[in-house]
């Protein structure tokens, strides 16, 4: 369910107040919070102009983040990693169209490019956005998302009622309530980026 965007439209559960199937836990809601998760990118990084949203089948993701960059006046750009890019090139060739902050979605399909997504932003420093905190303890700058820790014990919860005898068809599909914003200062430095006061004092969390 952690990995499902609407369980009712892909037809995993009736509804989520009622499942009714085999088929219950807690969603992320990272589609939800692009928006959200585009306006704290650019409090954070006010030169943002364009940003570059990296992707397996890229294109798809741009939607959502699309009325929030209208209103902020941030363009958007596809930096799509489908097939067996050259990741290199592809952000040169990214950097040359104006790209000067990128925000990587949380999908399984891209997460053999985390390591070289994250050394390719330090080393020609560039401002990264995660839709996943661990990808900021591996030297993003920053993520905005639910409280994965938090909705990992809400799962174990439900794993727990269920070997207890509870139906998953009767258990509802649970939102996050919490989320964070977590920032890594080192890889703010590192890339020559203060961070404005207001910014850091939101942050749940900050590597420093």
């Amino acid at each position: 369910m952690i990995a499902t965007f609407d369980p009712v439209q892909v037809g995993v559960a009736g509804s989520l107040a009622r499942p009714g199937g085999n088929i219950t836990g807690v969603l992320r809601l990272t589609h939800e919070l692009s928006g959200k998760r585009l306006e704290v990118f650019k409090e954070a990084v006010p030169h943002l102009s364009r940003a570059g949203i990296v992707a397996v089948g890229a294109s798809a993701r741009l939607q959502e983040y699309e009325p929030v960059a209208r209103s902020l006046k941030v363009s958007l750009d596809s930096i799509d990693l489908t097939g067996q890019p050259n990741l290199e090139s592809v952000f040169q060739a990214a950097f040359k169209r104006g790209v000067n902050g990128t925000i990587t979605v949380a999908n399984s399909s891209i997460n053999r490019y985390t390591k070289e997504i994250i050394e390719i932003a330090l080393k020609n420093q560039l401002s990264t956005m995660f839709e996943i905190s661990t990808r900021v303890n591996d030297g993003g700058l920053m993520s905005y998302s639910a409280d994965d820790l938090a909705t990992f014990r809400r799962a174990a919860v439900y794993v727990d009622k269920i070997l207890k005898g509870a139906k998953p068809s009767d258990l509802p599909v649970e939102q996050p309530t919490k989320f964070e914003l977590v920032i890594n200062l080192k890889t703010a430095k590192q890339i020559g980026l203060i961070i404005p006061p207001n910014v850091l004092a939101r942050a749940d969390k900050v590597i420093r």
